[in-house]
């Protein structure tokens, strides 16, 4: 299920991107936000690559209220791009029992449009990446404590789901930088 932020300003101010879009590699990308169903059938696609059962609900929303969560939930008091929210710490939505519950994963747009320009290939995309990821760590998977494995099974996903460079090889590049 993907949630759509009331507060969330769906497309930036034409000026806000015009200047960096001039500056992504490539052709212009599309920094629109995609649509709920296309996101709701990628959702279902990855989920199943990933062999994560139980319902996920996918928040699109603002760096203030990734902020939020960020600082409630993990003490980092920081916008960032994605948070997951394993089903033990989400909270079910009426009618479903928590055992039929994968988890939660909250997108800042913001960031990931930010992002998406660094990249240079679409919001769309980027969002996908994140939502990849966060997939992952709702099957148990840890990057920072794994020795990889989360790295490795990301990128056999992407490549099966036709995605481009995924998080942890970004953070492993600059890290080297």
């Amino acid at each position: 299920m993907i949630l759509i932020d009331p507060d969330l300003e769906p497309d930036p101010a034409p000026n806000a991107t015009s200047a960096k879009k001039a500056d992504a590699p490539g052709p212009v990308k599309n920094f629109r936000l995609p649509s709920a169903r296309s996101l709701a059938r990628f959702l279902t696609a990855a989920q199943s690559a990933v062999r994560l059962k139980g319902q996920v609900t996918v928040l699109l929303t603002t760096d203030a209220t990734l902020r939020k969560l960020n600082r409630k939930f993990r003490g980092k008091n920081k916008a960032t791009d994605i948070l997951s929210f394993p089903a033990e710490s989400s909270f079910p939505a009426e009618g479903v029992s928590a055992e039929n519950i994968a988890g939660d994963l909250a997108i800042s747009v913001p960031t990931a449009r930010k992002q998406a320009i660094e990249q240079g290939h679409s919001l769309s995309t980027e969002i996908k990446v994140l939502i990849l990821h966060g997939l992952l760590h709702l099957a148990g998977h840890d990057h920072e404590s794994d020795s990889g494995k989360m790295a490795r099974r990301e990128r056999q996903l992407r490549a099966k789901l036709g995605l481009p460079q995924g998080l942890i090889e970004r953070a492993a590049k600059v890290k080297k930088s």
